[in-house]
């Protein structure tokens, strides 16, 4: 009879180990101003090892914030991968006033971002998930579910943009120092009324990325995300990547899919606009004109 409980309880649960989410609910701090509890945070994360790339309180979304750290392992990963896994290097963090705590599950996204050289990374991925669960506490999965398997060649729906799309791409410069150098100028100067949250730069691979605070606030992130939902804050904030001479984005039908696979295509209906929105402005942010 036991054998038979747990042969059942193994294809019950079978399934459904098959499916990732993208975030982990983590222990709740105590609730105070959105700097308060970053600071809360923050303090967790820098005792457990983690180093503080930036902080981020979307505009448009008041009591919510987003703490992004670099983790040495995870450095070192991608330092090996090189290309566009750069984009798997900063680590969000959501909170919000009342002191929610929540963060990405690493799995879920560098299984979209590494793609077929997520096994050559999977067991410093791991690493850094218990490191995080440590710092901040194992709660539950949330924020939707995708087939672990389908997650290389994610696609919200058949023929919208993957991770390698040629939409992807925002300018082409004549050197990596180039592109580096355009991206940080704009930022600083708040082009397209932008500005840094982060950065990461491995000038030895020539790659490099940008965590971009997107401030207008019609065409900021702010009115989007209340639509996909704002407890997924740690999908925030949208970045900039740099490989050799191109800085790209990842298409937001893809990027905003991936961070919200749960939203129905009503609410994707609704923020229609959003994928230009968040192109042109990038795209000035790079280099180019709107």
């Amino acid at each position: 009879m036991k054998r038979t409980l747990a042969v059942l309880a193994m294809l019950f649960w079978a399934p459904l180990a098959l499916a990732l989410s993208p975030y982990f609910q983590g222990d709740k701090v105590p609730a105070g101003e959105v700097q308060a509890v970053l600071a809360q945070v923050e303090a967790k994360l820098t005792k457990a090892g983690f180093v503080l790339a930036g902080k981020y309180m979307p505009s448009g979304l008041s009591g919510y914030g987003v703490v992004v750290v670099t983790d040495k392992g995870l450095l070192d990963a991608v330092r090996k991968l090189g290309g566009a896994s750069i984009v798997g290097a900063p680590i969000r963090i959501g909170v919000k006033s009342d002191g929610s705590v929540s963060y990405e599950n690493l799995e879920y996204w560098l299984r979209a971002y590494f793609r077929k050289q997520f096994p050559l990374a999977e067991k410093t991925i791991k690493a850094t998930q218990v490191k995080l669960a440590k710092a901040l506490g194992s709660g539950k999965p949330f924020g939707g579910d995708v087939d672990r398997k389908d997650l290389a060649d994610y696609q919200y729906m058949f023929g919208m943009e993957g991770f390698e799309s040629d939409k992807n791409v925002l300018m082409e410069h004549l050197a990596f120092e180039d592109a580096v150098k355009a991206i940080q100028d704009n930022l600083a100067r708040g082009v397209g009324k932008t500005s840094k949250v982060y950065e990461i730069i491995m000038p030895d691979k020539k790659i490099a990325v940008f965590g971009v605070a997107m401030n207008d606030p019609k065409e900021g992130e702010g009115w989007w995300v209340k639509t996909t939902g704002a407890d997924n804050i740690a999908a925030l904030p949208y970045e900039i990547y740099v490989v050799n001479n191109k800085a790209s984005h990842l298409f937001a039908r893809f990027r905003i899919a991936l961070g919200w696979p749960e939203v129905g295509m009503g609410s994707f209906m609704r923020i229609v606009e959003a994928p230009a929105i968040i192109h042109d402005t990038l795209t000035e942010v790079a280099g180019g004109g709107r």
